[in-house]
This record gives C-alpha cells, structure tokens and sequence, in this order.
C-alpha cells in the first residue's frame, strides 16, 4: 500500500496501539502551577475542555520533551510523552519541584492509551462532540461516572481528524477497525507535528518544530527553562529553520542528518521523526530554509537517497 493508496481510496481510521507513548502523572496542589513554570504552554489557566501541546526545553531553549498535557482534576495532570524519554523526563522535572506540592511518576501502567483516526473519531465522541472537533480539545466520555475516558484531540493528517483515548485499565478499550501502530505514526508524521525522542534530545528549539504555529508555545505566559532563547528566536530576527515533511524511497531513521545537493561537507537538517508502511517512507525534517529554495534533499549525504517534500497541513505563523 502506498501513501498515495491510504491517502485518497483508503483513508486512514481506526483504533491502533502507542506502543512508544506513555503517560506520566503529576499530582498534588502545586502540579498545575509546578508544571506551568517549566514548559513552554499555559497549563495553569487551561480549561477543563482543553489539552495542549507542550515542550520541555533547557536553559538554552532546547527541547528536552515534547507533552500532549491535560489536566484531569484539580490536582492531576496527564502529559502523554515518548516512552524512550520517559525515565529521565521524570527525574529531570522532579529536580525542580522543591517546595512545590507535586510528585511526578510513570504512569504507564495504570493507563490505557490508544490512537483514534478517521470516522473511528466521530463514532467514539458520539454526542460528546456536536461538530468535527478541532485541535486540543477534551472529551470527558461517561462524564460524572468513575472511572471516565478522555478523549483528546490532535492536528488532522491526511484530512483525517485524529485523537488519543486514554483511561484507567479497568476501563473497557472503544471499539473500531484496527489500525497498526505503523500507520498510526505514518499519520503522526503526515500530521506535521513530531515528538522530541531519544535520538532528537535537545536537538531543536520549539520553532524549528513549528511548534509556536500549531499552539505548542504561549509566548505571553511567565518564564519557563529556556523561554528567553525561545522569545528572542521569534521576535529578533527571521526564523532560519523549519519542520518539513517528506517522502522517501528508503526508510529514514529520527537522527539522520539531511544534506543539500549543494554542500556535500555539512548537514542542512535533521530527520526529526520517521515512519512507513511498508511500501512508503514519510519524515518530518528539520531543514535550513535556504536548502528548500534552489537544491535537492538527501540522507546522509549530498549523493544519497533523494528527499521530497511534501506540503505540510497547517500554515506556518510569522506573527504570534
């Protein structure tokens, strides 16, 4: 099956496992308030309807994780993450709790988290979402019941709307076409929108993810690690890198260096994060803007595999 296959005649949808995602747990009266001091959105003031996407940067703005985040009670917060980041995200964040009235855990275990896509959405929500829904919202499923579901919305891929369903175990999974987990992360790449993992660890700033142009900053929130690099990156002077999204007739690997046809002796970009399906090989890169304007992509090397790009879903924001 090809990407041109699953995007037009068979569109992506269903229910498909996140094996490389998990969930950690901040609780206690500070969680909200601990956690809007260290990452790059607002999670204090967000509204029992909302998620955000969210990164965790240094003190050089670089990205040390990214976060769908959500509050599930006045003194629980849920932040979905790649699992390969998991162990050291935890006691990275638990350095700076201090004082603070919150304890952060893998909560993996005690979770169940699935990938929602296509009609499979609409079927779950039922009547909890009158309209398509857009981007970052939560659906509380069996509201007023214990234990509940939520359902959190993420950026569409390939026109389809997308979705994580995540509740306690002993709640029963939804039910809908299997999708694999494969496919699942072809989306999350054709979404535009990667995931910071091990091979990508403080490899970018926000804003050559695109982050700040689809609500992954709040630039008029307090400070967090890193927000001086990440404003002054926005606001004093052109941004020169950017997230792209590309095919390939190889695999690609999150890591790889991205070269130019026109410079053999330095890397133009970073392949941020990968996936296929078997048949297609689609990433989204990191790019130098310059190197998209009057050359060919390759991986590895001036001479190697020939990247092409692919127009991203979203626009890219020059005013915030």
């Amino acid at each position: 099956m090809s990407l041109n296959d699953f995007s037009t005649s068979a569109p992506l949808n269903g229910i498909a496992p996140v094996p490389h995602l998990g969930v950690i747990r901040a609780a206690g009266a500070d969680a909200a308030s601990f956690l809007h001091n260290q990452l790059t959105n607002d999670v204090l003031l967000m509204k029992d309807g909302q998620c955000r996407l969210a990164a965790f940067c240094n003190a050089k703005g670089r990205m040390q994780a990214s976060f769908v985040v959500y509050k599930r009670s006045a003194e629980e917060v849920l932040l979905i993450c790649r699992k390969d980041l998991m162990a050291q995200t935890v006691k990275r964040l638990s350095m700076f709790v201090l004082r603070a009235k919150a304890k952060l855990s893998d909560a993996s275990d005690e979770f169940q988290l699935l990938g929602l896509v296509g009609d499979t959405v609409a079927s779950v929500l039922g009547n909890a979402a009158a309209t398509s829904p857009a981007p970052w919202q939560r659906f509380v499923l069996n509201a007023g019941e214990s234990p509940s579901a939520d359902v959190l919305t993420l950026y569409p891929a390939l026109g389809q709307p997308r979705a994580f369903w995540l509740a306690p175990k002993d709640v029963a999974a939804p039910t809908g076409p299997a999708l694999s987990a494969d496919l699942w992360q072809v989306g999350e790449v054709m979404s535009g929108i990667a995931w910071v993992e091990l091979a990508t660890f403080e490899a970018f700033v926000p804003q050559m993810l695109n982050y700040e142009s689809v609500d992954g900053v709040n630039f008029k929130k307090g400070c967090y690690p890193g927000q001086e690099i990440v404003a002054r990156s926005q606001f004093r002077g052109t941004l020169k890198r950017r997230a792209f999204i590309a095919q390939s007739a190889t695999p690609l690997a999150a890591g790889q260096e991205v070269f130019s046809s026109l410079d053999a002796t330095q890397p133009c970009g970073l392949v941020a994060q990968a996936a296929s399906d078997g048949a297609s090989h689609v990433a989204v890169l990191e790019l130098q803007l310059s190197a998209t304007e009057s050359s060919s992509l390759h991986l590895g090397a001036a001479d190697g595999p020939r990247l092409n790009l692919l127009p991203l879903p979203y626009t890219l924001r020059d005013d915030i």
